[in-house]
């Protein structure tokens, strides 16, 4: 379920992961989460297509609730897309592939 293309966020490198990308998608999911499988594909799709320009990482919010509190995740899958350290885009619910990269456009 995970692609090399995908770093795996933690409380802990979560900040400096943002600090650190030009352009970051982070998807909040949880592995009981339907919707979580079901962009988590497209997420993969992405992250492979855009190596070198947008970072794509995940947040497991069981793992990292910390994170997850923090940026008031109350509904999952989250996407959020950082540029350059800020947040520039939030949605909840499953979103297009299509969409997704209008937005990192």
């Amino acid at each position: 379920m995970s692609s090399e293309h995908v770093l795996h966020l933690t409380d802990q490198s979560f900040n400096a992961t943002v600090a650190s990308s030009p352009m970051l998608l982070v998807d909040f999911w949880a592995p009981w989460c339907g919707p979580c499988k079901m962009i988590s594909p497209v997420i993969d799709e992405i992250a492979k297509e855009l190596t070198g320009k947008v970072t794509v990482a995940k947040v497991n919010v069981d793992d990292c609730p910390t994170i997850a509190a923090e940026h008031r995740i109350s509904a999952i899958p989250t996407l959020m897309i950082f540029k350059n350290g800020v947040l520039s885009e939030r949605s909840s619910g499953l979103v297009s592939k299509a969409a997704l990269l209008a937005k990192l456009q």
